[in-house]
Order: C-alpha cells, then sequence, then structure tokens
C-alpha cells in the first residue's frame, strides 16, 4: 500500500509540477522532498533510487553556473555547428511582419483573450456607401458573358469607370486624395465584384495589394510620395509590378535582371542613374499599366557610389513610356478574361530617384516586398476563395433544391448532401478566416504566418467547392453560356492557387518553416545566439532562453497528456456548445508544440529539407488557426443557433483534419522511438476527433436550403442586382419564389395523395388543380410565373455556330497550319 502511495505521489508530482511549469529550483526542492519522505516512509528503494535519479538531473538546471557549464555551452557549441547558415534573403523573410495568434498557437497555452477583444470587423457608413454605389454600379455595367467569350477585354468604360471613381486607391490615405478605406472595405468591395469576374475584381485588386501605392506609402520618399500617389489615387496612373521572370518564380530573389549604376541622359540632362535590363512574365495590369513597380538586381561594378559592387534586390518605379521598355502583350490566363502579359526592357536608363524610397533604399527591395506581401496576400486571395465558396454554395443550395429527379429535389439525395454540406462547412471557415485575420491587419498586426495559412488555405477550400458545385449541378455546369454561374469560377481558381506562393510552396515550405522559427517563442531567439560570436553574455542569455525553452516543452508534454484525460484547462466563459471544441483547441496546440519541438530536436537541419513532414506541422497549425477563426467568428454573430450546424460541421472537419495530419505525421517520423511516444502521449485512448457524421450533414443542407439568417449571412456580399448578366441572382430568387410558394405545391401533392387529382406535373398538374378546385386563380398564376422561372434555370445555353467561331476557319489557312507542322 505504502509503495502505491509513493507512485501516486511520484507520478503525480512529476505531471503537476512540469504541468504548471514551475521553476526548476522549485522542482528540484520538490524532488529532494519527495525522495527523503520516500526514505522515511520505508518505501521500496525503487523510489528512493528513482528520486536521487530525478533530482540529480534536475539539480544542473536549479543552478545557472552549474547548467551554463553542462548544459548551455555545450549546446550552444553544438548548435552553432548544425545549423545551416541563415541566408540574408531567409533573414529577411524571418524579420517581416508580426506574430499574432500563431504565437499563442506555438505557445501551447494560447491566451483566448488576445483573439476574443479583437473588435467585430465593420465598415464604415462612407465604405457602405461606397459599396452600394460605385460597386454596384460597376457591376451593373459588367457582362461577365461578354467580356470573356466575346471580348476578351475589359470594356474600356468600366475601366474609365474604375478610374474615375477612386477604385485604384482603396488603401491611399485620404490627404494624398485616396479613399483611406480599410482592409476590410477593400476585402468587401472585390467581394461585390466578383459577378464582374476575375478580371475587373484583378484591376481593382492588383493596385490596392502588392505594387507601387503600398510600397510607396510604406517606403516612398515625401517627393515620390507627393508625385504618385494623387496620381493613383485619382486613376491618372494605372500601376503594376513586375516581379517574376522566366527563370525566377517562387525563388523571386534569384532574378537576373539587373540595373547597372552608370552615367547617361534622362530628360535632356546627363544625371546619374541605373541602366536596366529586364523580362519579366505574368504580371498583372501590363497590357494596361501605366507606371511599372519594377524588382532588379543593382549592381555597381565602377563603384560610382562606394565600395558595394552588388547591392541585391532593388525596386523602382518606371513609367511605361521609358525608352526601352516594351510593353503591351497579353497572356491568355486560364478561366476568366484579366489583363496580365510580360514587360521587356532593353538598355532603359532611369535616374537613382527612380528607386522606391531614394538611394538610400538601394538593395532593400527584398525587404519591402516581403513586409507588404503579408498584407496584401491576406486580403486579396483569401478574398478570392471567399467569392468561389460563397458563389458555389449560393447557386449549389438553389439549383439542388429546385432540380428534381424521380419526383424528388436531388437536395434530399445523400450524394448531393455530402458535397453541398462540405461547401457550406468551407464557406464558413473561409469567411470566419478572412475577416478575421484582416481585421488583426486594422488592429496593426503584420501577420506573415497567418497571411500564408489563409492563402493556401482559403484558396485550396475554394478550389473544392468549385469541383464540389460542378458535380452538383452535373451537365448545367459543364454547358457554358450567360445562364453558367460556376463554370467561370471553376476554370479561373488555378489562377489563386498559383500566384503570390504557389501553395505547393506555401505549404510545403513557408507555413511551418516560417513558422517554426517566427512564431516559436524561442527558437529564433536561440538561433540568433548560435549564430552570434562567443562570449559570456552570449552564453548567459542562451541559458536563459534554453532554460526556459525546455520547461516549455516539458509543460507542453505534461499537458498534452493531462488535457488528454478529459481535464478543461483555462476556458473562457462561452457557449456551451463551444466549450468542448475551445478544450480541444487548447489541448492540441500542446500536443502541437510538443511535437514541433521534438521534430526540431530529433532532424535539426535536416527538418528543412523534410518538406513532407514540415507541410504536416504546417497542416497541425493551419487547422488550429482555421478552427480558432470560427469559433471567434460565431462568437461575433452572438452564437445564432441557426448557423450552429454549419459551425459544428466545420470545427468537426477542422479536428479532423488536425487528427489526420498528426497521424501521417507519426507514420512517417524517422525517429520511431519520438514516434511512439508522442502518439502515446497525445492520443493514448486513440484517435478521437472524427469527420462530420452524415446526421450533421443532413441537417446542414437543411440549413443552406432555407431562407434563414444562417443562409443570408453564408452568401452576404454577392451581388444581386437582377438581369440576365447576373445568372446567379436569379436562380437565388427562383430559390426564394418556390420557397413562398411551397404550401401551394404541398396542397397538390395532398389532393393527388387523396386522389382528388390526377397524378401529374407541371403546367398539367396545375391546370388540374385549379378545375378540380385545389387551388384559385391567383394560386395557379403564382405556380405557373414559377413554372416560367423555373424552367429558365434549368434550360442550358445552346448558340448559332456563327456565335461561337471567333475567327472564320479558312482552308488555305489550315494547309499553312500543316506545313509549319
Amino acid at each position: 500500500m505504502i509503495n502505491l502511495l509513493f507512485a501516486i505521489l511520484f507520478a503525480g508530482g512529476l505531471i503537476t509540477l512540469t504541468y504548471f511549469g514551475v521553476s526548476a529550483v522549485v522542482f528540484t526542492v520538490t524532488m529532494v522532498g519527495l525522495t527523503v519522505l520516500s526514505a522515511l516512509g520505508s518505501a521500496s528503494s525503487f523510489f528512493l533510487g528513482l528520486g536521487i535519479l530525478i533530482t540529480l538531473l534536475a539539480l544542473p538546471f536549479a543552478i545557472p553556473p552549474l547548467r551554463q557549464r553542462l548544459i548551455s555551452k555545450p549546446a550552444l557549441i553544438v548548435m552553432g555547428k548544425m545549423l545551416p547558415p541563415i541566408s540574408d534573403t531567409e533573414q529577411v523573410a524571418i524579420d517581416a511582419g508580426t506574430v499574432w495568434w500563431d504565437g499563442e498557437l506555438f505557445s501551447g497555452t494560447p491566451d483566448w483573450q488576445k483573439l476574443r477583444s479583437s473588435p467585430k470587423p465593420s465598415l464604415t457608413k462612407e465604405e457602405q456607401a461606397f459599396l452600394g454605389g460605385p460597386v454596384e454600379a460597376v457591376c451593373d455595367m459588367s457582362n461577365l458573358w461578354k467580356i470573356n467569350h466575346d471580348w476578351n477585354i475589359i470594356p474600356d468604360e468600366i475601366i474609365q469607370y474604375v478610374r474615375d471613381n477612386g477604385f485604384l486607391g482603396m488603401i491611399i490615405p485620404k490627404r494624398y486624395g485616396g479613399l483611406g478605406f480599410s482592409a476590410i472595405a477593400q476585402s468587401e468591395v472585390l467581394l461585390r465584384l466578383s459577378n464582374t469576374g476575375s478580371g475587373v475584381s484583378y484591376l481593382v485588386g492588383v493596385p490596392n495589394s502588392l505594387g507601387p501605392g503600398e510600397l510607396l506609402i510604406k517606403y516612398g520618399t515625401e517627393e515620390q510620395k507627393d508625385h504618385y500617389l494623387p496620381r493613383l489615387a485619382k486613376g491618372k496612373e494605372i500601376p503594376c509590378f513586375a516581379l517574376t521572370a522566366p527563370n525566377a518564380g517562387s525563388d523571386a530573389t534569384s532574378i537576373s535582371d539587373t540595373g547597372v549604376v552608370c552615367h547617361g541622359e534622362y530628360e535632356g540632362k546627363q544625371v546619374l542613374g541605373m541602366r536596366l535590363n529586364f523580362s519579366k512574365r505574368y504580371i498583372t495590369l501590363a497590357p494596361i499599366a501605366t507606371l511599372i513597380g519594377l524588382a532588379f538586381r543593382m549592381q555597381d561594378p565602377d563603384g560610382l557610389l562606394g565600395d558595394v559592387k552588388d547591392y541585391g534586390i532593388t525596386c523602382a518605379m518606371i513609367p511605361h513610356k521609358t525608352h526601352g521598355v516594351s510593353i503591351g502583350r497579353r497572356h491568355l490566363p486560364l478561366g476568366d478574361t484579366f489583363l496580365n502579359g510580360p514587360i521587356h526592357g532593353k538598355d532603359v536608363f532611369v535616374p537613382l530617384d527612380a528607386i522606391i524610397g531614394g538611394p538610400d533604399m538601394a538593395g532593400k527591395g527584398w525587404l519591402m516586398l516581403v513586409n507588404c506581401l503579408s498584407v496584401g496576400r491576406a486580403v486579396t486571395l483569401p478574398t478570392t476563395g471567399t467569392v468561389v465558396s460563397k458563389r458555389s454554395l449560393m447557386g449549389s443550395s438553389a439549383y439542388a433544391n429546385l432540380r428534381q429527379q424521380f419526383g424528388v429535389p436531388i437536395a434530399k439525395f445523400e450524394g448531393i448532401q455530402k458535397p453541398l454540406a462540405r461547401i457550406a462547412g468551407y464557406t464558413y471557415i473561409i469567411d470566419a478566416a478572412r475577416l478575421q485575420t484582416i481585421q488583426s491587419i486594422e488592429n496593426g498586426e503584420n501577420p506573415s504566418v497567418p497571411s500564408a495559412i489563409i492563402k493556401y488555405h482559403c484558396t485550396e477550400m475554394g478550389r473544392q467547392a468549385t469541383i464540389d458545385a460542378m458535380d452538383i449541378h452535373g451537365g448545367k455546369a459543364i454547358m457554358k453560356g450567360p445562364k453558367n454561374y460556376i463554370a467561370a469560377l471553376y476554370e479561373s481558381i488555378p489562377v489563386a492557387i498559383t500566384v503570390e506562393g504557389a501553395n505547393i510552396l506555401t505549404r510545403n515550405l513557408m507555413i511551418f518553416g516560417q513558422g517554426a522559427i517566427r512564431a516559436h517563442p524561442f527558437v529564433l531567439k536561440e538561433m540568433e545566439l548560435a549564430s552570434a560570436d562567443y562570449s559570456a553574455d552570449t552564453l548567459r542569455e542562451f541559458d536563459e532562453i534554453l532554460s526556459s525553452h525546455i520547461g516549455f516543452s516539458l509543460q507542453n508534454i505534461a499537458r498534452s497528456f493531462v488535457l488528454g484525460l478529459g481535464v478543461n484547462g483555462d476556458i473562457p466563459d462561452t457557449h456551451v456548445n463551444l466549450v468542448p471544441y475551445y478544450h480541444a483547441i487548447n489541448r492540441l496546440s500542446s500536443v502541437f508544440a510538443m511535437t514541433a519541438d521534438i521534430s526540431m530536436l530529433s532532424l535539426g537541419a535536416k527538418l528543412k529539407f523534410k518538406e513532407m513532414l514540415s507541410a504536416r506541422l504546417g497542416d497541425m497549425l493551419s487547422t488550429l488557426y482555421l478552427a480558432s477563426m470560427v469559433i471567434k467568428h460565431h462568437e461575433d454573430q452572438n452564437c445564432d443557433e441557426d448557423e450552429w450546424p454549419v459551425v459544428q460541421w466545420s470545427l468537426d472537419h477542422l479536428l479532423h483534419e488536425y487528427q489526420i495530419a498528426f497521424d501521417e505525421l507519426m507514420a512517417n517520423f524517422p525517429n520511431r522511438f519520438f514516434a511512439m511516444k508522442m502518439q502515446a502521449t497525445a492520443f493514448w485512448f486513440g484517435r478521437r476527433f472524427k469527420a462530420p457524421s452524415d446526421e450533421l450533414e443532413t441537417t446542414v443542407v437543411s440549413v443552406v436550403s432555407a431562407n434563414n439568417s444562417a443562409r443570408t449571412r453564408l452568401t452576404q456580399g454577392i451581388y444581386l442586382g437582377a438581369g440576365s448578366h447576373n445568372p446567379l441572382a436569379n436562380v437565388n430568387a427562383v430559390f426564394l419564389e418556390m420557397l413562398t410558394i411551397k404550401p401551394l405545391h404541398q396542397k397538390l401533392r395532398t389532393a393527388i395523395k387523396d386522389s382528388l387529382i390526377p397524378k401529374a406535373s407541371g403546367l398539367t398538374l396545375i391546370h388540374s388543380g385549379l378545375k378540380f378546385g385545389v387551388i384559385n386563380k391567383q394560386e395557379a398564376e403564382q405556380l405557373t410565373q414559377f413554372e416560367v422561372h423555373l424552367s429558365g434555370i434549368i434550360n442550358v445555353d445552346d448558340f448559332d455556330e456563327s456565335e461561337l467561331i471567333r475567327k472564320p476557319y479558312t482552308k488555305n489557312e489550315e494547309a499553312s497550319w500543316l506545313m509549319a507542322s
């Protein structure tokens, strides 16, 4: 009995001390006490030996000089040798942005108050008026089918309206003539413009994202700001930014475009400047741009500026009419028409003051770009994912209830319910992540890791939503024409997947690779100290950081174990539905922190090249981040009961995805001993987080099949102007019409069941109902009108051949092509 008591004391003591993260001194003193107590209490010699062993292991950590000599100094030396050198490029990327909720998740003990205190995203009256005025006007002017199929251009009147009404200057402060809108407003404008297609959206989005405007605001000289920003704000200049080169895509820092410092003539004067030679591609707005932001490698081989020969990446502003610039040709991107093309420059001479920020910013272009990227990437591309998912949900939920097979709406078939529920859940996740992350920007954050998370996951979930929408619509979705509201989304989403950090790169290298260094509470500082010259001060500082890191790791191991027992931990006051999810995220945050630390410890520098493992660690971080955003978003809606099934689906799905990522990481972890121990500590009861149930998915479909607050909120922001140019609004209007006349359809079905009228459908059924007095004349007219509207939705487009041929075929042209082949 006494041995059982001491077993409980030792086990409970170890777990309790590490769970609460007590200091090394308190831990050591407690273990000494337990050891003495075991000796006095006639316990088994095993416990006496165990106590002595643990005390001896803990003792160096409690005595700083001993800890420095035995632990910290060897660790510092080994770490300095093991760490790969951090290039200037990597260092800039690591230093970029701020640490926000990603840091809380890396801590293993997220402070929920930090997230919950963030204001609910909102718009000012001025921003709302802009959405209801100029934005609606652009949507009214746009005909997506004609833009994509007939014209393959954005009409001049739309471009001019966008320029004249300040769309290109949403991010530019009012003192320069811009609109000075919030990031939330920018996103909502792009969302509303979705009916115009990617072309108009990118026309507005690019100047307000990573480009000359943002670079000038943050880094431009006062003279540059005073000259360019008013012109950009008023649409007198259309900007583009030229970064990507044929041999430098994701590895943007390897660009071979050069700017050589030299003397030359500019505007009739001999000045010191740069001779630029460059070849760029995939540049959005290049075909119509009047002002080019250019990234190049600045070199000074003759030492005209000093001793530096290669300054590195530099950014400059180049007017499109500058001698030697070749611009205007177009690429033909997949999907929607949007203006994208190459830019070339041969011996283009510009003065040094063309450098953004002036000559003092020479060589600091990469710093400028990565600091701006995290903000722009958090707005534009997640909004694209939102657009795709919301439009897929509105169209699919409406069509699935309108379209019948075997006399039943296809929304009643479970094969349809699963993808439809997934679209609804993804829409909620994407919208929550978009709004909450953008709100963090308004709060002063520059969320580099979260922007990578939502860029990847929002666009990937958007892609899946379009695939599901295509499957639900079947033949209607694959027949292109003015009535098709799905095909353009399906064709265009790969663009969002690819740009601003291709998704493969983002998932495999950026999310965890950058997060592990940037958001981890200790790793970055340890790396900096290990790379520094050795000194007593360096050792002392490293010792403090390392001892805290070890305590942090032990605490997360204990938390992973204890919270896995069902202990709730620190959960804020919230709706009862959310309590288990707060607990799950707290627990899985500790598991993630433990797993990340052990992965970095056991693999060291090799983890950088284990991209599949890094991707799964990134997935674990991402699912926790997205689940946190879902909870915050739901609380912002006062935990609306109407939307709870969709929220529950979203959270169940994300936690299940975390489970999958963890299981796959453990199955492929090189060190099998560590893998087994991590799995046993984190999930010693086995897999706990299941995918959303069939019953829940059926409930989600019932939510989006009704006219309620949940469906309205899920599809909020979509342009609903009526007309042949807006087929999505039309299908939604007919769906809502169906809901209003549902009682009339029920009358007719009941009459058939009671043998009052013969079994029939469509207009025949309506005539029978009127004839036998089941419905009155007014009701018959309502039903007849609905049948006409429904027919317009179910039918697809067809064309005369002449409408489809863009260039007439001739035999001579065919013969020429064959000879060329």
